[in-house]
């Protein structure tokens, strides 16, 4: 049996995990895999150190965890569909949209969210590998949905619990309700493509706690395309999810990820959020990632997705 090294990500976190003596050679071994497989379930993600920075290296790890899904949403760039489908390219670039933060000019910010949660279906995973880093800034920061439910105060947990959230594809800050830092100002929009083509999506709904296998009771909101509660009057709505998103922020530990060239990262897409903390916009930073599909079985649609839209989920 190949041997593999397991830590920690950090003494004082209560997720998360390193590994290291991850080679295409160890990945051939069964027992190596159901061992990476253990070590996500139970600390959510985990950052491959010192591995194999190539394409096919990154679709290697990724199939640990599932088979691969393609992105379902036409526009997004990817690496080369036929080598490596499911493989799509993040990049900052003209098209890219800015925003101030703390006087700071950010490209390639986004808020804390899940992946997918436009979607009925909510993807297992994340793998996430670094082709180009900035200098400085460019981190990735993860935080552990059953750490931030525990750690909630009691009364608030009572509130959202039960609740059923809705979320759309357009994913414009402008038409964020919470979540944003108040330092915060648009400078140069984007996502308007991504509006249009919501405007012909259902919406999707996704509890906002649920409840692993193992027990765990897991606190899932993203800020990014939130739009409602089912059952709640809009402003009702904003003032519950505006209270409890202070608790989560007054509570969370979360893990800011620097970026080496030698790092690949998984993170659990039912469990743990996840922020790109932008980088100064004139900087270059090209990453690479897969999906892992799979889905927890909560989510729903709306309404019966429209054609066009049912169309895209079969990519």
């Amino acid at each position: 049996m190949a041997s593999i090294g397991v830590k920690p990500l950090q003494e004082d976190l209560p997720f998360g995990a390193r590994i290291t003596g991850v080679t295409r050679e160890a990945l051939q071994d069964e027992a190596v895999r159901r061992q990476i497989n253990q070590v996500f379930e139970e600390r959510g993600m985990i950052v491959f150190e010192a591995v194999e920075q190539t394409g096919k290296m990154q679709v290697m790890i990724s199939e640990v965890f599932g088979p691969l899904k393609d992105h379902p949403v036409k526009s997004v760039e990817r690496v080369d569909q036929e080598k490596m489908p499911g493989v799509i390219t993040i990049r900052t670039g003209p098209e890219a949209g800015i925003v101030e933060i703390g006087g700071k000019p950010l490209v390639t910010w986004q808020p804390w969210h899940f992946d997918h949660s436009y979607n009925n279906e909510l993807n297992r995973a994340g793998v996430l590998r670094a082709e180009t880093i900035a200098p400085e800034g460019g981190l990735t920061a993860f935080a552990d949905g059953i750490q931030i439910y525990r750690d909630m105060a009691p009364e608030i947990r009572r509130k959202i619990e039960g609740k059923e959230l809705i979320y759309t594809l357009d994913l414009r800050y402008s038409q964020q309700r919470f979540g944003l830092p108040k330092t915060f100002r648009e400078i140069k929009g984007k996502g308007e493509a991504l509006a249009e083509t919501a405007k012909s999506w259902s919406r999707s709904i996704h509890p906002a706690v649920w409840t692993r296998k193992t027990g765990e009771k897991v606190l899932h909101m993203s800020p990014y395309g939130w739009r409602g509660v089912v059952g709640m009057e809009q402003a009702e709505a904003d003032a519950l999810v505006s209270e409890v998103w202070d608790e989560v922020e007054r509570v969370v530990r979360p893990y800011y990820h620097q970026w080496k060239s030698t790092d690949m990262l998984v993170w659990d897409n039912w469990r743990t959020l996840h922020q790109a903390c932008g980088c100064d916009p004139k900087y270059d930073r090209v990453m690479h990632r897969t999906t892992i599909k799979g889905d927890y079985g909560l989510g729903r649609w709306e309404t019966e997705p429209k054609p066009a839209q049912a169309a895209a989920e079969m990519m």
